[in-house]
């Protein structure tokens, strides 16, 4: 980022100094009593992915306190934050793992468009994959939510499409008929994610331009966490790239912007995330936040309309 697009985008979001943070808080808060009410409690994935979001929703406050109360503008390092997105990685492959009933499947690598597993037995590979999966989303949540509700709105249509997925995967019939792997415990993830949905959209109420609260790491870092894990017990992780696709292209401009100012000295994008850019580049913020919601949607029945593509 240059100094002089880093005062540009001060000046259009100075009016935001003072908002309330760490508003995420409120949107983990409703989705674990509403799954833990609702949902069976002897199922293993709803207990997985409320345990994803808290955890990753621990982490997120810690570096939300440490930016607001220690003015530290970095909170948490970077490289901190990897080791314990990592340490729930390997939580997340252990518990599939040592699941006689799990680790078949857990193992199989399912892409859309493709009836039958890609790869039967991944191995080794599992943990990386995981791993790419639940971090990949994590922080990808976390680089959209730099505009009022434009993460949060981008999250409640892709926690509904994972709530038909989950139900398709956790019901033989319509898995048979759909061809998508079977999983006996997806079904429940159902719950969950469409807690998250009017979660979301209850925040987005008060998070909608002009916010009067922000999510914050809090939210950002435990939402993407768990759509995640959701992506993962539903056997549907490649299909998140495609129903989650704001997120993945707010996380490529920011690698491609990193990789071209380091090999070639220059830019692509005026700022990233790339919402910025549209930003700077002098589309109004509720443009931007509109046209991506727009964008979100799209993706999210194109990931579906895979589903009889196969």
């Amino acid at each position: 980022r240059g100094a002089a697009e880093v005062h540009r985008l001060a000046e259009l979001h100075g009016g935001k100094q003072g908002t309330p943070t760490m508003g995420g808080g409120l949107v983990i808060g409703a989705v674990f009593i509403s799954s833990a009410l609702w949902a069976r409690p002897d199922n293993r994935f709803v207990w997985l992915a409320l345990f994803s979001m808290v955890y990753l929703g621990a982490l997120g406050f810690v570096d939300d306190y440490l930016k607001v109360t220690k003015k530290k503008s970095e909170g948490i390092s970077a490289r901190l934050k990897l080791v314990f997105q990592l340490a729930l990685a390997a939580i997340v492959t252990t518990v599939f793992l040592s699941s006689p009933l799990l680790e078949v499947q857990a193992r199989s690598l399912y892409v859309p468009f493709f009836k039958a597993p890609v790869v039967t037995n991944m191995g080794w590979f599992t943990f990386v994959f995981f791993a790419l999966v639940i971090v990949g989303s994590s922080n990808a949540v976390n680089l959209t939510d730099g505009l009022d509700g434009l993460a949060i709105g981008c999250t409640i249509t892709v926690a509904f499409a994972y709530a038909l997925l989950s139900s398709a995967a956790g019901n033989f019939r319509i898995a048979e008929y759909l061809q998508v792997p079977f999983y006996p415990f997806a079904g429940e993830l159902t719950v969950v994610c469409s807690a998250l949905v009017g979660a979301g959209l209850g925040f987005l109420w008060f998070n909608c331009h002009p916010a009067k609260v922000f999510m914050g790491d809090t939210g950002s870092l435990a939402i993407g966490g768990m759509i995640g894990v959701v992506a993962i017990c539903s056997k549907q992780e490649f299909l998140l790239v495609v129903v989650g696709g704001v997120f993945v292209i707010e996380a490529v401009s920011v690698i491609l912007q990193v990789i071209s100012f380091k090999m070639t000295g220059r830019r692509i994008f005026v700022m990233s995330p790339l919402h910025h850019h549209f930003e700077l580049t002098g589309w109004k913020e509720n443009i931007v936040i509109v046209r991506f919601w727009i964008l979100s949607i799209i993706f999210a029945l194109l990931g579906l309309a895979t589903l009889k593509l196969r």
